[in-house]
Order: C-alpha cells, then structure tokens, then sequence
C-alpha cells in the first residue's frame, strides 16, 4: 500500500492561528504555579505546534510572537510589581521576538523534513523527534542570549507538582522538555496521518507516555544528615521599602530568636538579610558572631559586599570567632535589577528607570559551595537557581544538600515566589538533594529529594524552620548526562534540519 503524503499547506488559516496561538499562552501559563494546572502543557504544546504547521516563515514569525509576547507577558507579570510597566512591556516583547525567531525552525523542520525522509516511519519518528530537539535549542537560546538570558520558562520547569517530574533525575530538565513535545508532536502526527488504524503505530507514543508517568526518581544514598534552622525575617528589604538602620538584621534576629538552646548544625538567613557589608561593619560583624555564639552553629548571611572597589551579591559562613573565610558571590546578576548592561545606551531611552539602579554588581567566580564540619552544602543565591551551570558546579564539588537564599521582597502579592519555589523543587528532584530555600518574606520550604515538602512558612510571615535534612551522596544520571544530553539535542536539532534542507532539495 502506498505511503499518504502529508499536504504542506497549513492546518490552520492565519485567522485561526493566532487565536490558537494565543489559546496555547493562556493554558500554558496555567501550567506554571501559582495556578499549576501541569497537565495543561500537553495541549498548550499542541495548539502552538499545529498553528506552525505549514506555515511560511512570515506566518511562523507572527504566529511566535503571539504566542511568545502573550506567554511571557503572563508568566512574569510579577516584574510590574515595583519598576511599572515598562519593564515588564520591554522583558515581555523582547522575550517573544526571540521566542518568535526560534519557532521559525520548528515550521521550516515541518516542511522540510517530509520532503527529505517521506516514508511514513521517518513522518512519524523522525520528524516529532526533529520538533522537539528544536524546540529544547529554543529554549536553550532564549535563556542564554542576551545579557545572560531568561531561562525561566523551560517547558520542564513546569512539571515541578506532576508525576513526570522524575523523568528530570534520568535526563536533565531539557531532557524532559524534550520527550514533552516528542510526545505532543507524536500523537498530532498520528491524526494527520490517520495512523490510528495501523496498531504497531500507537506503540511508540504508549511507550512514551509510560515512561513519563512511570519513571521512578534516580537512586541516590543517604549519608546522613545536618539540623539546618533557616530563618524567613519578613524584614523591609524590598529595593524601594522605608527602613532604619540595622532593621534588616533586627527583623532576622528576632525571628532567630526561638532557636536558641536548640541544637543546631547550621542556621541560614535568606538573600537580603543583611543591612551593610559585615567586613566593613565592626558592629555588624559583632552582632552577627552573637547570633552564631548564641545559636551554637555558624551561620549562612548575605549581603552586598565591596572588594577591590567592585559590588558582589555575596553570602558568607560567620561563626563566633567571626568569617571563617568561605564566601560565594552569585554567579549571575540580574540585568536591569542588579546590573545595566550597555547602560549608557539604556540610559538614553529611559532615564529615570535606569537612574534608580546605582550598584552594578559584579559577576562570581568563586565555587557555589562551603563546608560546614566535613558537609558540603551547594548553594545558588536567588535567580542563580534557574541556571544549570551553577547547580551542576555544586554537585561536581560534593555538595550533599542544597541550600538556596533568595529576596522575593520586590515581588510581594505576586505569584514570583511560587514560580521559583517550583524550580527549586525541580531542582531536588534533577539532583538527588534535599532543598532548603529560604527567602526574605516567602515563601520558604524544605524540600525532599523527591520533591515532596518537609515544612513551610507561609509568604508575609516571619518565622524560622528547623529541621534534620537527609544528606545524599551519589549523582545522577541527570546531573551527569543532563548537559550532555542538552547539547545534543540542540546541535543534532540544528544538524538534522540542515541535513534535511539539503535533502529535499536534492529529491
């Protein structure tokens, strides 16, 4: 029996693919928290694929920019909160340009690869596989270029709350994303090609479909445990918020307050917790020994710290003797919130917002972790959490807990906390670790490594959490074949549609 060909012309007229594509931003925020509806990534993938297809590149650009500008324009609404609405209009539309772009591929790889592999097998295989190794480069794009990038909104990251969360501790979080929309892209082409009434064809998307729900987590050992105390001062340290002197540290010492006499390895304050630099402040650095004296466990701060006349977003070990010399600058400073890149060009357009960041924050280069009594602890200071490199650094050194120190104060009433508070629990699952992330005012939890919640504070409340976290030794397959993995499905995405092109032009 003859092979069908499948027609090139688009699924959808324009006047329906806009809709749809916009339809696929809503349900796909939806699936991010705070709402967390998981599920609804599956048809978000599928209404943005099926718009795509058989689009020319002029229709691909306008059906991405829909979808790209309206998604992020959701998802980080939370950036209005202080700065207005400028700065979330500019993240919003510069986010779906690049998002715009990138899905051209995705279109280009629907009318190429057909062409170049028409059998209906390489229609079926092939090219969903293509798809989504395009759309995992897409996201690997987006949150790298420019200024650092914004991968905040990787497919995977989503599934913080879902059973196909363990998929992460096997294959990295882009290797999730990946079977995500092999999967979506799979079963469109099961229905285009009509292929319900070939059974041996509806083998492949049940076999993924059961390795995503059915994945266990990577197996990693228990060695033992630390009593962290993390503390959530709910002091005034937003960027614009009134305070005194001294309030930041007096909001965490009062919060701090009813650990004392309990038994202690190590207690953590969150990013922020610190009103100036403790190694140019006598009475700082006095104030904060007590704390450690009086806690009997050294203690884990943050604050802006100046060295050789450059600014750091800095978290320091301190014990009763005072810094014990381990310190971890982050890694990656915000741009436009701790940094300005090209700020006098930006300065030029807009004044008055770039006139409100003085500090430009220097870039770390020391390890993300430090050794409290022979127990390495990774650690990754607020958005730092969202980049791999960071994470993996950790792991690669021996941490066996990961603690991560973040300020959400410039976002309060905004779901902010949540959406991070998802990757750090996406974070415990891919690595194998327990996860305590601590914030300024919420929302702060420790985390299983399986991703399951030991205790919380709820956002706006002070508080303090004590807890035995279970130590893990052994890395997974995630953490060591995670990178690998990205890298060839973004470079075998790019390989397959150049072989593609040059195939179906030749036939």
């Amino acid at each position: 029996m003859p092979e069908p060909r499948v027609p090139q012309r688009p699924l959808l007229p324009l006047s329906l693919a806009l809709p749809a594509a916009a339809m696929a931003a809503l349900l796909m925020n939806l699936s991010y928290p705070s709402t967390a509806v998981w599920v609804l990534a599956f048809p978000a993938t599928a209404l943005l694929l099926v718009a795509l297809i058989g689009r020319g590149a002029g229709g691909a650009l306008a059906v991405g920019l829909v979808y790209g500008v309206l998604f992020f324009g959701l998802l980080v609404s939370f950036t209005s909160r202080y700065l207005g609405p400028l700065p979330w209009a500019a993240l919003s539309v510069l986010e779906g340009v690049l998002t715009a772009a990138a899905v051209i591929l995705i279109t280009l790889a629907y009318r190429w690869m057909p062409r170049a592999f028409p059998s209906v097998w390489a229609r079926l295989l092939l090219l969903p596989a293509v798809v989504a190794a395009l759309w995992v480069g897409r996201e690997v794009f987006v949150g790298s270029w420019p200024y650092g990038g914004f991968p905040w909104a990787r497919l995977g990251m989503s599934q913080a709350e879902s059973p196909l969360a363990h998929v992460a501790s096997w294959t990295g979080v882009s290797g999730l994303s990946f079977l995500m929309v092999f999967l979506v892209a799979l079963v469109i082409q099961v229905v285009r090609e009509r292929l319900w009434r070939r059974p041996a064809a509806l083998i492949a998307p049940v076999v993924v479909t059961v390795v995503l729900l059915l994945t266990p987590l990577f197996p990693t050992t228990t060695s033992g445990s630390l009593r962290i105390a993390a503390v959530q001062g709910n002091g005034p340290s937003g960027y614009f918020d009134e305070r005194e002197p001294y309030s930041l540290i007096d909001a965490q010492t009062d919060a701090t307050e009813p650990l004392y006499g309990e038994d202690v390895d190590l207690l953590v304050w969150p990013e922020g917790s610190l009103d100036f630099d403790p190694f140019q402040s006598d009475s700082l650095a006095r104030r904060m020994s007590a704390i450690a004296s009086r806690v009997g466990a050294p203690l884990l701060a943050n604050a802006a710290t100046e060295r050789d006349g450059l600014f750091y977003n800095t978290s320091m070990l301190w014990t009763e003797e005072g810094a014990d010399g381990q310190v971890h600058d982050k890694r990656h400073p915000v741009p436009f919130g701790e940094y300005v890149p090209d700020r006098a060009f930006f300065n030029a357009l807009a004044p008055d917002l770039i006139g409100l960041i003085q500090r430009e924050y220097t870039p770390g280069s020391n390890p993300p972790v430090i050794d409290v009594d022979g127990v390495k602890v990774g650690l990754a200071i607020c958005f730092d959490v969202i980049y791999d490199d960071v994470i993996s650094e950790g792991m690669a050194d021996g941490a066996e807990v990961l603690v991560f120190q973040t300020n959400n104060a410039d976002f309060r009433g905004t779901n902010e906390n949540l959406q991070q508070l998802a990757v750090a629990r996406m974070r415990a699952i891919e690595t194998g670790r327990s996860v305590v992330n601590i914030s300024t005012v919420g929302t702060s939890q420790v985390i299983r490594a399986d991703g399951t919640t030991v205790s919380s504070l709820d956002a706006g409340k002070a508080g303090a959490l004590l807890e035995d976290v279970e130590l893990r030794s052994g890395l997974t397959a995630g953490v060591v074949l995670g990178p690998w993995i990205q890298g060839l499905l973004v470079w075998g995405g790019l390989g397959a549609l150049a072989f593609g092109c040059l195939r179906a032009r030749r036939r």
